[in-house]
């Protein structure tokens, strides 16, 4: 008996400061139901980084919450927007025999938004959301296959992911 008291006494301490598991908090409001997501803004030459980002958020609401996603804004709850605003791809290894790329990296910074449409509240606001994905690049010129597009693809995932953690753990 006397050893169990202090499990019962750390349980109910982390009970009451409000702890709770990552991934598994709902902090957003209770009457919301839907959500839209909208198209990005895309201030770049990168229109399918920003194509792919709001389809990717929308997998990721559906997957892991309970919420319905709405294509007209007017009829959601909450309205999720966003925009890429920086993209920037650059090399990051060169060949010293060849003087050519062997691995690069691409950074999107974003901004995004959900907002509760009829009070017009923010519930959750991130700028300048940065996100990194490297790749490499073939030296061998019959087995090259540029991979820019899916490191685009894999930051598009990434963002997803992150975006739909943080407003779930309003972080």
């Amino acid at each position: 008996m006397n050893r169990l008291a202090p499990v019962a006494l750390a349980i109910g301490l982390l009970a009451a400061c409000g702890y709770h598991i990552s991934g598994h908090g709902d902090l957003l409001p209770k009457t919301l139901k839907t959500v839209a997501v909208q198209p990005f803004g895309n201030s770049t030459p990168k229109y399918k980084l920003a194509r792919l980002i709001p389809a990717d958020i929308s997998r990721e609401l559906i997957s892991r919450t309970k919420y319905q996603l709405v294509d007209d804004p007017a009829q959601a709850d909450a309205v999720l927007s966003g925009s890429l605003v920086n993209f920037v791809a650059y090399s990051t290894l060169i060949d010293a025999k060849t003087s050519r790329a062997t691995a690069a990296q691409v950074i999107a910074v974003i901004n995004v938004t959900l907002t509760e449409r009829a009070t017009g509240k923010v519930l959750f606001t991130r700028s300048g959301y940065e996100f990194r994905q490297r790749y490499e690049i073939s030296l061998d010129p019959a087995a090259y296959f540029d991979e820019s597009g899916t490191a685009i693809e894999r930051v598009s995932k990434d963002v997803a992911r992150t975006v739909v953690s943080a407003i779930l753990e309003a972080f």
